[in-house]
């Protein structure tokens, strides 16, 4: 996929909003279930294996419909996504982390999450 500006990244991930909320429900239930699977595990009334086996597949859709969008899924647990953009002629990724409520960040490709920084609100580097 090609790069997004700021205002489609924006865009894209406010369609996307309704699927990184199931995956984090989703993601909680998986790990509910693993949990009452173990040895010992306290049992849930969520199911069992079949539910948890369901819930992975679940996730698997979940996590290949953000890839598709162009995102990258960085995180799982928190989630954290990055969409590839271009800022000032630097290679850059926008930067989302479950719990902000909007895309606000980003860091240069070659620094990582270290590297975060607050995106100005015209969208240039912070």
């Amino acid at each position: 996929m090609g790069l997004f500006t700021v205002a489609e990244a924006r865009d894209e991930l406010a369609r996307l909003r309704p699927v990184l909320d199931e995956l984090v429900r989703v993601r909680a239930d998986a790990a509910e279930l693993a949990a009452s699977l173990r040895p010992g595990g306290r049992a849930t009334e969520l199911g069992g294996l079949p539910e948890w086996k369901a819930a992975q597949a679940r996730l698997d859709d979940l996590m290949t419909t953000v890839q598709h969008a162009g995102a990258e899924l960085r995180g799982f647990a928190p989630l954290l996504v990055d969409f590839p953009a271009e800022l000032d002629g630097t290679d850059v990724l926008l930067c989302w982390l479950e719990g902000d409520h909007e895309l606000g960040w980003y860091h240069r490709a070659d620094l990582g999450f270290a590297g975060r920084r607050r995106l100005k609100i015209a969208g240039g580097p912070g």
